[in-house]
């Protein structure tokens, strides 16, 4: 029985399915999006520029430990579950898809460990107020057993973005429903922070339950006990799944620990601002976020069942389309980025505008590499995409030495962006050097078949 993944149609052309992916994914997100600054705008005015700056601390630090405790599974599922999927064999992409869940279900467990270290003895580093201890560790708990990593891969591996996209609707709905709620009968901090959490838990259920549906031949709990014959059935995972696990931490630390360095450095009032400025300037992350998905998906199907010219063609068509967006939204932040600190926050926020720019500014050189990564995934070479991003938090790291004065969040942001632009650079330089070498690989493998025959596009 075929998946119920392959019933949609789709365009014939990579770039085609590709493009229809991803507007699936900004469908969801233009929706998310309204949704989003109507109830940030509900919660920046409800708790005040101190509150908010609590809520920021503790909710990043809860996005930090998904990110470090998570271990990026969903990449595992897509990367060597693009095959099975080709091939039918939902034996053993469900054992793929059940390894991934385990895996996740660890993270959750150090990720709690983790919290604990860090609210129960470090909290005056955030300078985290002593009544929001014990709250800040249970909502982070409930975000890390929210983790949708395995299923969101899942999906994604059959090609079902529409799915996705009804699934992930529900949190910025449901941010949206309790924010009003909550503004109506009393906001305080707590409110927020059980809603959110209760939001995030629900989504993880009716991804699984999409799975599911979608693929049941695969995710079924008796693969549970055949997860070991996944180490077998996908040759290199364990090598693929450590780099791509620190490949996440590093971006986990050059993306949050900006952040929680203000709450060091400046206070709370301070991390409000700047959380604001990054929630705005996100909005390009998350479309860079988005275009990722489906591109991460594609290239993995592509090299699986296209030959090197064009898959070298997709990856540059991606990067020239990406980048120009990227570089007309930094034009919009100039201009209307201090109306719109203002219109969301109130005229407290306004003064973070100035860290709005710089923060869009590195956004836009995230969006513009948004094809280097899968690339270099696609092609085996994923330990290229972990020294770029170590190279890039050394260049965060130096850069905030060299700019960061006390009390200063216009610093930390303007390292941000020159970590950032470190990083397209090199990650340029090698998806480009990655390309050339594949082309020279199917020119050499045509010349030994000889006339008339034609390289293997797998």
């Amino acid at each position: 029985m075929a998946a119920k993944a392959r019933t949609r149609l789709m365009p014939e052309s990579m770039l085609g399915r590709m493009f229809a992916n991803t507007v699936w994914l900004l469908g969801g997100k233009g929706f998310g999006a309204v949704c989003s600054l109507v109830y940030l705008a509900i919660v920046t005015r409800s708790l005040g520029l101190k509150d908010f700056g609590h809520f920021s601390l503790i909710f990043g630090t809860a996005q930090a430990l998904i990110a470090i405790a998570g271990f990026q599974t969903w990449r595992v599922v897509v990367r060597y579950g693009a095959e099975h999927v080709h091939q039918g064999n939902w034996n053993a992409f469900g054992r793929l898809g059940m390894l991934a869940g385990a895996l996740d279900a660890i993270g959750a467990v150090i990720g709690c460990l983790i919290a604990y270290v860090v609210f129960f003895h470090f909290a005056d580093t955030l300078d985290l107020n002593p009544e929001l201890i014990d709250i800040a560790f249970w909502f982070n708990c409930a975000m890390l057993w929210a983790l949708v990593s395995a299923p969101t891969g899942v999906v994604r591996a059959l090609d079902r973005f529409d799915i996705a996209v009804y699934v992930e609707a529900w949190v910025p709905l449901g941010r949206l429903l309790s924010a009003v709620a909550i503004w109506l009968t009393g906001p305080t901090l707590l409110k927020f922070l059980i809603a959110w959490a209760i939001i995030d838990i629900f989504e993880a259920v009716m991804y699984w339950v999409a799975a599911r549906y979608l693929c049941p031949q695969a995710v079924r709990l008796r693969h549970l006990k055949e997860i070991g014959h996944a180490l077998r059935d996908n040759p290199g995972i364990i090598r693929f799944f450590l780099i791509t696990y620190a490949t996440a931490t590093v971006e986990a630390v050059k993306r949050y620990g900006p952040l929680l360095a203000v709450g060091y450095f400046a206070g709370t009032r301070a991390a409000g601002l700047y959380r604001l400025a990054q929630q705005l300037s996100q909005g390009l992350s998350k479309l860079s976020t988005l275009l990722t998905r489906s591109v991460y998906a594609e290239m993995s199907r592509a090299r699986v069942a296209a030959a090197a010219d064009e898959f070298r063609k997709l990856a540059v068509q991606t990067s020239l389309i990406a980048g120009g967006g990227g570089a007309l939204v930094v034009v919009l932040a100039v201009a209307c980025g201090a109306q719109l600190m203002s219109f969301i926050g109130g005229d407290a926020f306004r003064a973070g505008y100035i860290v709005m720019i710089p923060l869009t500014i590195e956004a836009s050189f995230e969006l513009a590499s948004v094809a280097f990564e899968p690339v270099l995934h696609a092609t085996g070479r994923a330990r290229l995409a972990l020294i770029a991003r170590l190279t890039a938090l050394g260049a965060l790291g130096i850069a905030m030495l060299a700019l960061v004065q006390e009390d200063d969040a216009i610093g930390i942001a303007w390292a941000v962006a020159i970590g950032g632009a470190v990083y397209y650079a090199i990650m340029g330089l090698m998806a480009w050097r990655t390309l050339n070498g594949l082309e020279r690989e199917q020119a050499e493998a045509a010349a030994r078949e000889g006339p008339g025959q034609g390289p293997d596009p797998a």
